[in-house]
C-alpha cells in the first residue's frame, strides 16, 4: 500500500534483504512508457551519490523487434544516460519475473528501480502465494519511483 499511496521515491527493503550501497541498479522496462524527467533525475541523483551503474533490462515473452514508439523511448533513455555508467540488456523468456531474478543474480544487482505504475509487476515479483501466507519472493531492495 505504501508503494502506491506515498508519492515520493520509496525504498522498499524486503524482510530477508541485506541493504548495501547499490553499485549495480537494474531498471526493468518494456519501453512502452515515456519516462518523465522527474523519474530520470531522481535515478541519476541516486546513481551519482552512490557511484552506481544502471542496467536497463528489457525482457519479452518471445524475441521480437521494438515498435517505433518503444524505440523512441529507448533512444530517449539512452540519450539521458549518455554520460552515466549504464548498459542495455535484452532477453526473451516466457517468465518475466524469473528472467529478472536470474539477471539480478548473475549481475550482482543491489537494487531494482521501478516506476510505481507497474504495481502488478511489483506484486508478482515481491510476493508469491503459499497455502498459509504470502511471503516475499525477492531479497533485493526496490526503489519505487513516482511520476
Amino acid at each position: 500500500e505504501v508503494i502506491t499511496r506515498v508519492k515520493c521515491p520509496t525504498l522498499v527493503i524486503p524482510e530477508k534483504a541485506r541493504y548495501v550501497i547499490p553499485k549495480e541498479i537494474v531498471f526493468p522496462t518494456d519501453f512502452y512508457s515515456y519516462y518523465k524527467n522527474k523519474i530520470l533525475l531522481t535515478l541519476a541523483e541516486i546513481m551519482a551519490i552512490n557511484e552506481s551503474a544502471l542496467r536497463v533490462f528489457h525482457v519479452t515473452r518471445k524475441k521480437q523487434e521494438l515498435s517505433s514508439s518503444q524505440l523512441e523511448n529507448k533512444n530517449f533513455l539512452e540519450d539521458f544516460l549518455e554520460d552515466k555508467p549504464h548498459s542495455f540488456h535484452f532477453q526473451a523468456n516466457q517468465n518475466i519475473e524469473d528472467a529478472l531474478s536470474e539477471f539480478i543474480e548473475k549481475n550482482n544487482i543491489n537494487m531494482i528501480a521501478m516506476v510505481a505504475k507497474n504495481i502488478n509487476f511489483f506484486q508478482r515479483l515481491l510476493f508469491k502465494p503459499s497455502i498459509a501466507k504470502i511471503s516475499y519472493h525477492t531479497d533485493t531492495p526496490f526503489l519505487v519511483l513516482h511520476e
